[in-house]
C-alpha cells in the first residue's frame, strides 16, 4: 500500500412558483433538515428581486427535465415554507436502499438520506463518508459491503468529505475494528475538534485527527489514485474527489461532490462562505471540461439520485451514472446560478 506516497501534490413550461413549491417539498423530503432550520428568513421582495430571478431562471434552463432534484438548492433564496420538515431523526430513519455497483470498482453501501461509497483497488478500499454513528457504520456500511462480497478488512482509508456528523459519526467504529486512515482537511478537522457546526445528539463523535490533506493531494491505493478537490462553501474545509471509474472495457471520469447545501445562513461568515462556493463551482466546472468528466455523484442520494439509479441498472443497458460530459456541465451550473440567487438574495 503506498499511502504515504505522492499524497500532496500542489502541482421545462411548468410555472416559476410550481417549480418553487415542488422543489421545496422534494427539498425537505431529500433531507436538507438542517438547511431549513439554519437558513436566512428571505423576504418576499427579496425573492422577486431581478437578480434573483435571473439566477434562478438560468438554474432552472440548465436543470433541464433530468436534473431538477438539484433545483432545490434555489429554494435558500425564496421565503421560507410554513411547513415544518421532518427531522434528522426521521430522516435517519429512514430504511437504508440495498447496496449496490455502479460501476467494476465503484459501490453504494450509504442510506437513503445520507450516502457512503466504496472504492475498490487492488491493495484495498477508499471508503468516501462514514454516515451518521457506529450502528449505521456496522449496519449498514459494513453489511453492505459484506452483502456484496467485499470484505470490510480491507477499508484502508475514509475520506470524510466535511466535517458534519451524518459523515464522519461512523468514522469511530470503523477505526476499532478495521483501523484504516481517516482522512479530512485541516479546516475541517480544527472544526471537528474545536466547536461543531451541529450538535445532534444521535450522530457519533468525531474521530481523531488523523491524515491532513490539501487542495491538490493524491490518495494513492494500489492501482487507483484519487485527486483531492477542495470545494468549500457548505463548511470551509470541504472536500470533493475525482476518480476513474471502470465499466467493462471502458473508463470513466466520476467527480463526487463533497458539501452541497447552504445550510450555513445563519453563519456569520456565510458570504465568505457562498462566495467560495460559487468560486468553486465555477472552477470545477473548468476542470471537469478539460478531464471529460461523466460521472457527478454526491455523498447525499437526494443529490445524484443514486438509489434510483441502482434500481434502474440492468445488464447489457446504459449505466444511468453515466451522464456526459454535458451533463455533467449542467449541474454545476445548477448549482452555481443558485448559488448566485441566494447571494443575491441574502445581500437585499
Amino acid at each position: 500500500m503506498r499511502l504515504f506516497r505522492s499524497w500532496i501534490n500542489n502541482s421545462d413550461n411548468t410555472s416559476d412558483d410550481a417549480v418553487a413549491s415542488s422543489g421545496r417539498r422534494y427539498f425537505l423530503a431529500a433531507g436538507c433538515a438542517c438547511c431549513a432550520t439554519y437558513a436566512l428568513n428571505i423576504s418576499p421582495a427579496a425573492a422577486q428581486s431581478p437578480d434573483v430571478q435571473r439566477h434562478l431562471a438560468a438554474a432552472r434552463t440548465a436543470a433541464g427535465s433530468d436534473l431538477k432534484q438539484l433545483l432545490k438548492l434555489g429554494n435558500v433564496a425564496l421565503p421560507a415554507s410554513a411547513k415544518k420538515g421532518p427531522s434528522i431523526e426521521e430522516l435517519m430513519a429512514q430504511p437504508a436502499p440495498p447496496p449496490g455497483q455502479a460501476f467494476d470498482n465503484l459501490y453504494f453501501v450509504g442510506g437513503k438520506w445520507v450516502s457512503a461509497w466504496a472504492i475498490t483497488t487492488s491493495d484495498g478500499i477508499i471508503l468516501i463518508d462514514a454516515m451518521n454513528n457506529a450502528d449505521d457504520a456496522e449496519n449498514v456500511i459494513v453489511a453492505g459491503m459484506r452483502k456484496l462480497g467485499l470484505d470490510p478488512a480491507q477499508i484502508k482509508m475514509v475520506v470524510i468529505t466535511h466535517g458534519h456528523g451524518d459523515h464522519y459519526g461512523g468514522a469511530n467504529y470503523l477505526v476499532e475494528h478495521f483501523q484504516p486512515k481517516i482522512i479530512a482537511s485541516e479546516a475541517d478537522w480544527t472544526m471537528m475538534e474545536t466547536k461543531l457546526e451541529f450538535e445532534v445528539p444521535s450522530w457519533g463523535r468525531p474521530p481523531k485527527r488523523d491524515v491532513v490533506v490539501e487542495d491538490g493531494a493524491k490518495l494513492t491505493l494500489g492501482d487507483t489514485t484519487v485527486d483531492i478537490v477542495m470545494t468549500p462553501g457548505h463548511t470551509m474545509g470541504t472536500i470533493s474527489v475525482a476518480f476513474d471509474v471502470k465499466n467493462g472495457s471502458q473508463s470513466h471520469r466520476a467527480f463526487l461532490w463533497g458539501g452541497t447545501s447552504f445550510n450555513f445562513g445563519k453563519q456569520p461568515n456565510r458570504m465568505e462562505r457562498l462566495q467560495a462556493y460559487i468560486d468553486a463551482t465555477d472552477r470545477v466546472r473548468d476542470m471537469a471540461s478539460k478531464q471529460n468528466i461523466d460521472v457527478f455523484l454526491s455523498n447525499h442520494s437526494g443529490m445524484d439520485l443514486a438509489d434510483v439509479k441502482l434500481a434502474q441498472m440492468k445488464k447489457g443497458e446504459p449505466n444511468p451514472f453515466v451522464m456526459g460530459v454535458d451533463t455533467t456541465q449542467r449541474a454545476l451550473t445548477v448549482m452555481h446560478e443558485c448559488a448566485l440567487a441566494t447571494k443575491a438574495a441574502w445581500s437585499v
